[in-house]
C-alpha cells in the first residue's frame, strides 16, 4: 500500500508540472491571438498574475495529491464529477487569488480589487486555468487507473507467461 501511495504522490507532482507547463504555454498564446495582456489591468501590479497562476498550481497540486492519497489502489477510477470539481476550484482559486493579493498590496482601494476579481472570472485566463484543470485531472486518473491495474511494470509480449 505504501508504494501505491508514493507512485500516486510523484504522479500528482508530475501532472502539476505539466499542468503549470500547459498553463503558462496558453496564456502565451492567447496573449499572442487576442493582442491583449492576462492581466488587462496594469494598475494591480506585476507580482499579481504569478500569485494567481500560482495559487491554482498549488490548489491542483493539493486536489491531485489528497484524490492519489485517499483512494486506495484497487478502487481507483477515472470520475470526470471530480475533475470538473478541481477544474472549477482551480478558476475560482486563480480569480480570488488576483483580488486578494491586489488587496494585500495596495489595502486603500479594496474596491478595485473586489472588482478586479470579478473581472477576472470572465477572463479568457480564467477559463483556461480551469480547463487546463480539468483536463490534467482526467489525465492523472488514467495514469493511476492503468498503472492499479497492470500491477507492475509494463512487459513485452515475450515476457508475459503463457498461462496469462
Amino acid at each position: 500500500m505504501r508504494d501505491d501511495r508514493a507512485y500516486a504522490a510523484a504522479v500528482a507532482a508530475f501532472a502539476t508540472f505539466l499542468y503549470l507547463a500547459i498553463v503558462v504555454a496558453a496564456f502565451g498564446l492567447i496573449s499572442l491571438a487576442t493582442n491583449t495582456e492576462v492581466i488587462a489591468d496594469p494598475s494591480v501590479g506585476t507580482l499579481v498574475g504569478p500569485i494567481m497562476t500560482g495559487a491554482a498550481t498549488l490548489t491542483v497540486f493539493a486536489c491531485l495529491l489528497s484524490t492519489g492519497m485517499r483512494v486506495p489502489a484497487d478502487q481507483q477510477r477515472i470520475r470526470p464529477l471530480l475533475a470538473l470539481a478541481v477544474g472549477l476550484a482551480a478558476y475560482f482559486v486563480f480569480a480570488a487569488a488576483g483580488g486578494i493579493a491586489g488587496a494585500i498590496g495596495a489595502p486603500a482601494q479594496p474596491l478595485h480589487y473586489f472588482l478586479f476579481f470579478f473581472a477576472q472570472l470572465g477572463s479568457w485566463s480564467s477559463f483556461t486555468v480551469g480547463i487546463a484543470a480539468v483536463f490534467v485531472t482526467l489525465l492523472y486518473q488514467l495514469v493511476l487507473v492503468g498503472r492499479f491495474r497492470q500491477r507492475g511494470r509494463p512487459r513485452w509480449p515475450w515476457e508475459r507467461d503463457d498461462e496469462e
